[in-house]
């Protein structure tokens, strides 16, 4: 039910207050409102996505994943899980995005193995090393404005030693799943920019 509100000379109701006209959010005026050019761009990008078979933009961080893709010059994975975007010989890449003021990659919810010998294991050939580059991307003002390129095994090499130490006590958290970061100095020392920031 629309709230109704009475104005007084300078006083203006906020955006989300508002009613427009034909009461949807939309205008009788034939100007095209905010709102309403929200929402059409909402629905072609969606159609553009479903043209391509690039699934739904809105699901999780598909359209970061989306974006970069398209502006590393990769391909945009077909599938939500595994690979986030495909090389040009067919290679999986992982991308990790953030909209902080440095590039960082978070690997979350990894499974627990039963001993460290098979969850090394799984971290080399099922989780991170199966990717053989890792993509550490910056968005800002919805931008792509910086990324850097790491090889899987300078990513082994930093998360093996954090997810080792952390191995021991996890089945005796509530989230029993690993979890680590790439950080940003970490970063700069193995990685390469191929965007840079502006």
């Amino acid at each position: 039910v629309a709230r109704h509100h009475h104005l007084t000379k300078g006083l203006i109701s906020p955006l989300w207050l508002s009613v427009t006209p034909d009461g949807l959010g939309g205008s009788v005026s034939g100007q095209e409102t905010p709102e309403e050019r929200y929402r059409r761009l909402y629905e072609e990008m969606y159609d553009i996505c479903e043209s391509q078979g690039w699934g739904d933009p809105f699901s999780y961080a598909r359209s970061k994943e989306i974006y970069a893709a398209t502006k590393l010059g990769h391909q945009v994975s077909p599938d939500f899980s595994g690979a986030d975007a495909i090389g040009p010989n067919g290679e999986e890449y992982e991308y990790k995005s953030t909209i902080n003021k440095r590039c960082k990659g978070s690997y979350t919810g990894v499974s627990v193995q039963p001993t460290w010998e098979e969850q090394e294991d799984y971290l080399i050939n099922e989780k991170i090393g199966k990717y053989p580059k890792h993509y550490y991307n910056r968005f800002e003002d919805g931008k792509l404005v910086e990324s850097w390129e790491m090889d899987a095994e300078d990513v082994l090499k930093i998360l093996l030693p954090k997810m080792k130490r952390k191995y021991a006590n996890t089945l005796n958290n509530k989230d029993p799943r690993l979890s680590a970061d790439v950080c940003w100095g970490e970063i700069k020392k193995k990685g390469q920019r191929i965007i840079w920031a502006t």
